[in-house]
Parts: structure tokens; C-alpha cells; sequence
């Protein structure tokens, strides 16, 4: 169950923010900030504790907490993004992670290392970590390496085609995954009980469990059906203004 959450206010800068979609045209900063109110209330709802960061102007990107560290119940790993741009958003970040973690819970990813979180995805004490355009292969032998310092196992996962392993598939706990496009057919999760999500909404795929509940992006009614289907309540949050730069759910928030 989680306690906590982090997450950092939309910045005005955010219209400038990193894209691969760039025909969704620009975000709407007021929308932005509305629907980030709806994201933190939603947290809220799961029983949560949200720490609300200021915006970080230098940086359109950082709102996107989730990217700059992992953490998990016995330590912190904070990342060294593999987006240029990004890369001083995660030391401004540690000052607020030692309000929960001593020094000695905190690990570093380093250059010529590359992570960034949302590659990383938690099923209890085993981490699945996306070998991708951000998150090189030195990140991910550095980052299996501060893991098993504290008993937490690991494996790497190669992606195709999608930025961030979360992307495309996650974890709602009990054993069910929602997986979309190249998560498919993946060995890796054949152990568990898989959701597909249709191509038409591979986007809505990335929803959050928080403590037995699930938030889903608005938009996509057959991801909601189906995790409705596996017995959790929903909550529906539009991330309609952080889809334009690539984000989602997940994107939003550090939470532990």
C-alpha cells in the first residue's frame, strides 16, 4: 500500500516540453493546471499523501516526476534521464526524497548510465527495467546493482517501438497486467494474467494502482470496462494536455 506521493506543478515553460506527436499540437497550460488539480485529488481519494512541488520553469518537462527517480520500500534510486534536456531535474529532486529516505537509502544512477523511471515498472520485490531510447545499458546494470543491495531482483526488458516501458504495459497488482502493442506477445509476462488493450486505445494503458484503486485516463472505455472487470474502483482523470508531450498517469507522479 502506498503512503505517499510526489508530484511537481505544470510549469508555463510546459508548451515547450519534449514530443514525439507533434500533430496533437501544443498543451494548454490553464487546462494543464486543471486537470493536474484532478490528478492530485484523485491521489488524495486513493488515501494517499500528495507533496505538491513547485513548477520548475527551466524545465518544460518537469512535471513528469516519475522520470527522475524509483522508489521503493527500502530505497531510493534517483536517475540520470537519457533526455538531455532533463538531466538537471532529478538532483533537484533529492532535497525532497531525503524527507523520506536517509542517506544511506539513496542510490545514483551515473553517467555514461542512462534511467529514467518510467522504464521501470514494480511487481513486489522484482522490477522489470526497459532497455530504451532513454534508459541505456550501463543504467540498467547500475540500477539492477543498487537494487540487489537491498534484496530487490531485476531484469531488462528490450523495447521496439514505444518511449517508456510503462508505455505500454502495467502492473495493477493481484497478478493482472495491462499490456498494448509489442507487450503483447513478450515472454516476459506470461506468468501473469493479461489484459490487452486494443491498438485504438494502447494509450490508456498506462492507468496507476493505488491502493486497490486503479485510475484510468479519460477517453478509453474499453480499458476502463476491463479493469472494472477485474473488481477495482475506478477513478477517470483526463490527461488529455500531458498526452501532447508523451505523458500519462504513471508520468505524474512518484508514489510509495
Amino acid at each position: 500500500m502506498f503512503k505517499n506521493a510526489i508530484v511537481r506543478r505544470p510549469s508555463r515553460s510546459l508548451v515547450d516540453g519534449i514530443t514525439s506527436a507533434p500533430e496533437l499540437g501544443k498543451p494548454n497550460y490553464e487546462l494543464a493546471l486543471k486537470q493536474h488539480d484532478d490528478y492530485i485529488k484523485a491521489l488524495e481519494e486513493c488515501g494517499v499523501k500528495v507533496t505538491v512541488l513547485q513548477a520548475l520553469e527551466e524545465f518544460p518537462d518537469s512535471c513528469f516526476v516519475e522520470d527522475t527517480a524509483v522508489l521503493t520500500p527500502k530505497c531510493a534510486i534517483i536517475s540520470n534521464p537519457g533526455a538531455l534536456s532533463r538531466q538537471g531535474e532529478s538532483p533537484l529532486m533529492v532535497e525532497n526524497i531525503k524527507k523520506f529516505y536517509n542517506d544511506d537509502q539513496i542510490e545514483y544512477i551515473t553517467s555514461p548510465g542512462t534511467m529514467e523511471g518510467g522504464d521501470v515498472m514494480m511487481v513486489g520485490n522484482h522490477f522489470y527495467i526497459g532497455l530504451s531510447a532513454r534508459t541505456n545499458e550501463e543504467g540498467c546494470r547500475q540500477f539492477k546493482e543498487a537494487l540487489a543491495k537491498y534484496g530487490h531482483t531485476c531484469s531488462v526488458v528490450s523495447l521496439e517501438k514505444v518511449l517508456h516501458l510503462k508505455t505500454g504495459v502495467n502492473y495493477v497488482e493481484n497478478n493482472n497486467m495491462l499490456v498494448s502493442g509489442e507487450f503483447i506477445e513478450k515472454e516476459d509476462y506470461t506468468s501473469f494474467n493479461k489484459v490487452i488493450v486494443p491498438e485504438s486505445e494502447a494509450y490508456g494503458a498506462n492507468c496507476i494502482w493505488v491502493n486497490d484503486t486503479v485510475i484510468v485516463a479519460e477517453g478509453y472505455p474499453t480499458v476502463e470496462k476491463c479493469v472494472r472487470d477485474l473488481g477495482y474502483k475506478v477513478i477517470i482523470v483526463d490527461t488529455s494536455e500531458f498526452r501532447k508531450l508523451d505523458g500519462g498517469l504513471s508520468c505524474l507522479s512518484l508514489r510509495f
